[in-house]
């Protein structure tokens, strides 16, 4: 048991390693008022704006992925492209409770996605898209099991890891609306965002409402919602190696 809690310990530090690394610069948000996500479109040259940062495995797990800005039907939006790698970029915001109403919007485009991806599956957990919120979950709200390999991750990280992550996901073997925990972690879960019968190709918009989506996710373990802490966009290929190829336009949450 002490081996199985370890291997998954160190899975959920890979996972959320979006929290580690250098102090955040946090996106001001009065209380009450939903944060500010730094936009692509208006930044200059290739590289995200503050304080977006790029985080990634290991270099002995898997290179990093490609996370850059690029011009796309007249705007500058993030490219990620994976090659057999994994990536991330992470927007640190100030502890924010969302309201019932508070909403999520994005547009994004698959162009060449991850055949053998398949979230089901151990060897198929990688996302040739994906936009993810963490949040302040309590500790006491988790069965005690996944608590003490939680404790575990936290204190080999020497980071306050998160205890709930929902992620927004494309996932070409699933139907849109699908809700799945990660393989590894029930840490993490999946929202389905598009899937089975998504145009590839094309941009897709989505608005979502983050505590409906939370509470369907996470409502086994949480009644009200936690504060948000992070929002993390990023794509991965290092379990199928494989390679792909998609964009995401400027985010933004409304109140």
């Amino acid at each position: 048991m002490t081996h199985h809690r370890l291997r998954i310990a160190t899975y959920l530090i890979a996972t959320c390693a979006a929290l580690a690394g250098p102090a955040a610069i946090l996106a001001q948000n009065a209380e009450g008022l939903a944060p500010v996500l730094a936009a692509f479109s208006s930044a200059p040259g290739t590289q995200p704006p503050a304080p977006w940062r790029a985080v990634g495995l290991p270099q002995d797990k898997a290179p990093l992925a490609r996370i850059t800005l690029a011009e796309v039907d007249g705007t500058r939006v993030a490219q990620l492209a994976t090659d057999r790698s994994y990536g991330t970029l992470v927007h640190d915001i100030r502890p924010w409770v969302p309201g019932p109403q508070a909403t999520l919007a994005w547009r994004w485009r698959l162009d060449q996605p991850l055949q053998a991806a398949d979230l089901r599956r151990k060897d198929g957990d990688d996302v040739a898209l994906k936009l993810c919120v963490m949040f302040d979950l309590p500790l006491d709200a988790l069965p005690l099991g996944e608590r003490a390999v939680l404790r575990l991750a936290r204190a080999v990280s020497g980071e306050k890891l998160p205890a709930a992550t929902l992620c927004y996901v494309w996932d070409p073997a699933l139907a849109p609306g699908t809700v799945l925990p990660n393989a590894y972690s029930r840490r993490v879960r999946f929202m389905v965002a598009d899937g089975l019968g998504s145009a590839t190709g094309q941009w897709q918009n989505h608005q979502r409402t983050l505590a409906a989506d939370f509470l369907r996710a996470f409502g086994d373990e949480a009644r009200q919602l936690p504060p948000a802490i992070a929002v993390v966009i990023g794509a991965d290929a290092d379990n199928t190696a494989g390679r792909s190829l998609g964009y995401i336009g400027d985010l933004k949450i409304t109140p």
